[in-house]
This record gives C-alpha cells, sequence and structure tokens, in this order.
C-alpha cells in the first residue's frame, strides 16, 4: 500500500540524506570533496552519483525534489531560487528559438511578462487566451506551436481550467503542457495526475507556507526535468540556497494540516462576502456560483483553496478604502501565508499589465485578492466586515437636503 499524502509530505526524500540527522541539515557548502581524483572524473563524467558543487545539486535541495514529485505523483522534481526561476527552467528547456506557446490569459503577471516581453527576444512567440475554452485554444494554434502554458486557479481572478480535458486535448496534438498550480497546493490539486505534463508552483507560498523564504518548484517527466536542470539552472544560476530548501521542507511537513484550515476558513468566509451589500462579486471555486465551480469539484480535493477574489463595489477607490480600513488582514502581495493577506491587484500586482489586458484576465478596478489565513475564522470575518463598512460609508449618496436619511 502507498503512503498517504501527510506520510509522504513528511518522509519523502529521507533518502538524500547522508547523515543519521532525523531532520536533513543545512548542507551550506559550495563544494564537496572527492575521494579521490578517480571519483571526481566519474562525477563530472556522469557516471558516478553524487554532489560536486551546489550549483549542481544539494543534498538539502535533492530532498526537496524528491519530497514534491512525491506529492505531486510524478517522476522527478526541481528546485530554484524562486517560482519564476522554476518557471522559466521548465519553459526554456522545452522550447527553442522559432517555437510558439499557446499561454493562459490569467496567469500570473510576472508569467505574463515572461512570454510577452522576454521569451520574444529569444525568437519564442506566443498567444494568450483563456485555456479553460478549447475551442479558443485551438484557434490559437500555429504550426510550430509546442507548449500550452494554463494556470489553475488563476492569478488573481480564481478562474478555473479543466485539467483533464486540456491534457486530453494537448496529448491528442503532441503538444506539451505546463500548470501554475501555486494558488491550490499539491494537496487540493495534483495536475500530473490528470494528464499535465508539468506542474510549477511559487514554494513561497502554500509549501514553504510562513511568509518567510523564496523558492520555486516544478515536477513532471525525468527527460523534461533533468534538462531544466543541468541546461537552464545550472548555466543560469537560478538555483535554490540549502537553507531555504530546508526551510521549504520543513513548511511540506505541515502543508495538509495548514491547507485544511486554509480551505475552511476561506470558504466560510466567502459565503459571508456573497451576502455583503458593498460586495459586487465572489469569485472563489467553492461556492456554487463559481461559473466553473463542478470543474473545480472535480480535480480539487479536499476543499478549493485557501484564495478569494471579490469586487468592491466603487472601483479603485473604493479597493483602496479597504486597504487601508483592514486591522488584523496584512496589506501584503504575497499568499498561502499563515496570516491572512490582502491586495488590490489593479493598483498592485498587476498595475503594470495595460488596463485592457488586465479587463481580459478578469482584473476588475474594484478587485481584490484574499489570501485566507488561519487564524480564527470569526476574527477575520469580523475584521472584512468592518473595513467593509468604511467601503459602503463611501460609497453612500449625500442625503437631499430637507429629507430625513
Amino acid at each position: 500500500m502507498s503512503d498517504g499524502f501527510s506520510t509522504r509530505a513528511i518522509h519523502a526524500g529521507d533518502e538524500a540524506n547522508p547523515t543519521r540527522a532525523v531532520a536533513t541539515p543545512i548542507f551550506h557548502t559550495s563544494a564537496f570533496r572527492f575521494q579521490d581524483a578517480d571519483e571526481g572524473a566519474a562525477m563530472f563524467a556522469g557516471m558516478q552519483a553524487g554532489d560536486v558543487y551546489t550549483r549542481w545539486s544539494n543534498p538539502s535541495v535533492t530532498e526537496l525534489e524528491v519530497k514534491v514529485a512525491s506529492l505531486e505523483g510524478a517522476e522527478e522534481g526541481l528546485a530554484a531560487a524562486s517560482g519564476m526561476a522554476a518557471i522559466a527552467a521548465v519553459v526554456l528547456a522545452a522550447l527553442q528559438s522559432g517555437d510558439h506557446a499557446v499561454v493562459d490569459v490569467g496567469s500570473y503577471s510576472a508569467t505574463n511578462t515572461l512570454f510577452a516581453a522576454e521569451l520574444p527576444r529569444h525568437g519564442i512567440s506566443a498567444t494568450f487566451v483563456d485555456t479553460g475554452d478549447l475551442a479558443a485554444v485551438e484557434a490559437a494554434l500555429q504550426p510550430n506551436t509546442r507548449l500550452i502554458y494554463t494556470e489553475t486557479p488563476g492569478n488573481p481572478a480564481l478562474k478555473i481550467v479543466d485539467l483533464a480535458a486540456l491534457a486530453h486535448f494537448a496529448r491528442a496534438r503532441g503538444l506539451r503542457t505546463i500548470c501554475d498550480s501555486t494558488f491550490a497546493s499539491p494537496y487540493v490539486q495534483r495536475p500530473v495526475t490528470l494528464g499535465i505534463d508539468v506542474v510549477v508552483h511559487s514554494a513561497t507560498k502554500y509549501l514553504g507556507g510562513h511568509g518567510d523564504v523564496i523558492a520555486g518548484v516544478a515536477a513532471g517527466p525525468h527527460a523534461w526535468m533533468h534538462e531544466a536542470k543541468t541546461r537552464i539552472l545550472r548555466t543560469y544560476g537560478g538555483v535554490l540556497s540549502p537553507f531555504s530548501a530546508f526551510l521549504v521542507a520543513r513548511g511540506i511537513a505541515t502543508l495538509a494540516l495548514r491547507v485544511e484550515r486554509h480551505c475552511t476558513n476561506a470558504l466560510a468566509v466567502a459565503r459571508v462576502l456573497a451576502e455583503h451589500p458593498a460586495v459586487a462579486h465572489v469569485a472563489y471555486p467553492g461556492l456554487p456560483s463559481h461559473p466553473r465551480h463542478e470543474v473545480a469539484a472535480r480535480q480539487m480535493t479536499g476543499g478549493f483553496g485557501g484564495m478569494i477574489a471579490f469586487e468592491v463595489r466603487g472601483g479603485v477607490a473604493a479597493g483602496r478604502t479597504l486597504m487601508g480600513a483592514v486591522r488584523l488582514a496584512t496589506l501584503a502581495v504575497s499568499l498561502g501565508d499563515a496570516r491572512t493577506l490582502i491586495c488590490h491587484p489593479a493598483s498592485m500586482t498587476h498595475s503594470s499589465i495595460p488596463a485592457a489586458a488586465r479587463q481580459a484576465g478578469g482584473i476588475s478596478d474594484g478587485l481584490i485578492r484574499l489570501s485566507v489565513g488561519i487564524e480564527d475564522v470569526d476574527d477575520i470575518i469580523a475584521d472584512l466586515i468592518q473595513a467593509l463598512a468604511a467601503v459602503g460609508s463611501e460609497s453612500e449618496p449625500e442625503p437631499v437636503a430637507g429629507r430625513a436619511r
């Protein structure tokens, strides 16, 4: 019988620890000693396994890579210095000059920038569509299309993509697929088991879970991960430090416990927000009102994640008012932290994206991104209610002279 998720979150990767320590030590070393010249030559030639130089591999990092692969049901894992380093590594390993990619229009802003501004400098083009609409994906395909890149739930509008359907579509056409599953975490969603080739995460978020590390991971086929690690990460240098690997691996040990709480808190908060008069719209995959709720229910297990997007009435001004009125929630741009985090994408995380492109990605001027933490849920709700009262009072019309309000 295979071990359960939490058991693997704790024990997977133990074999990378060459010591007798229960917790894998932080191997803070730049290089590793060879027993003799023959061993060094054999390792450099790839004829003998072993750590040579931390830019190539390190036991602390290897433990994390094995752990992530196990949780995702993938052949091999990759760990990098940030989520974007992991994304860039797997994308560059899959594409070359002259290739084309179809990318979800609702992808994370830095991913959007990578495909729209940086990769064209390398002769790689991209078309942005809703990858949940297979007809739109079909229309975007070109003879040189090699990759479909999706993100679900989408950042920040919580758009859901049917991963099994997209994977089937891509494989029938000989195309590779990558899914950013950061908003879900492996506890909630495992794209590889649904047919997606490679899954990527900003490990800064739910995997680390405590707002104290920057890291990225990916998991997928051995050949693809090997290419991304040996050709891209080693050459471009976006490798993860041993200390950061230790922090992420430690965070993963409690991933199931934390995400369960994130999910139950978020569902309760989403239900309250959906009934509030100052809120025009709530996007949460766990609500039946979400347009792809049924898809989310099929591919997300153990809950619907800790992220909520909601639109306050009054646009940018209302969004900024809400930001200034919260007391418990922390005004910050990250997510997946133990504490509740809140931000206004139109003026913060996605302000660099043109307004038309933001609207196409479902980012309205009044959209709020809420990363629901693991505090007592009644306290989170109370904070949002009092902050929304400030938004509501500003949007109330002025009283007509001579008439009681």
